[in-house]
């Protein structure tokens, strides 16, 4: 049997939503969804405790997505260190930051100008995804097009298919209709 409550808590501003489940019996889990962050926890739970473990699981949630978000000076750092480990360091951007208005699109190059720009929509992703699209556009630095000679460029990262796998699956979710959560009986 699994309960689900919605409620605000102070420490963060997103909605939490708590599902208890009898079949959970030792482990707590979360995990941001949309707007929203989801606490697994078990059903025996006392209120207290719940308490403590949402406080709890939104600090470790905060932590690690702080430790993903890089500025555009971090991101432009990193961009250099995987053009060293997978391009020789042969593509060299004059510019890399994150962008509000790609919302089509996981990032973009100006090869002309040397500029990198990623979307927004990729912070909070794991590592390796945003290192895969980094090395996207950096690869388009040498190769402008998404020819042969492009892709044998990535196949030298090797979570290329991961990563592509893991934005193809954001991709498709966000183009499933909205299903509202079920009202808690």
């Amino acid at each position: 049997m699994e309960r689900t409550g919605t409620e605000r808590t102070s420490t963060d501003r997103s909605k939490v939503e708590v599902r208890r489940s009898a079949r959970r019996s030792r482990t707590v889990s979360a995990y941001r969804e949309g707007d929203r962050t989801v606490v697994l926890i078990p059903a025996r739970m006392s209120h207290a405790e719940e308490q403590r473990w949402v406080a709890q699981m939104l600090d470790k949630l905060a932590a690690q997505e702080s430790r993903r978000a890089l500025g555009d000076e971090a991101l432009h750092s990193r961009a250099r260190e995987l053009s060293q480990l997978y391009l020789g360091g042969r593509a060299v951007p004059e510019q890399v930051r994150w962008v509000t208005n790609q919302n089509s699109r996981w990032g973009s190059c100006t090869p002309s100008e040397r500029t990198i720009r990623l979307s927004h929509r990729l912070q909070g992703m794991p590592e390796y995804v945003i290192d895969y699209v980094l090395l996207h556009e950096l690869a388009h630095l040498l190769v402008p097009d998404h020819g042969p000679r492009f892709w044998a460029l990535l196949d030298a990262y090797p979570r290329t298919e991961r990563a592509r796998g893991y934005l193809e699956g954001v991709a498709s979710a966000a183009r499933l209709p909205h299903i509202p959560p079920a009202r808690a009986t």
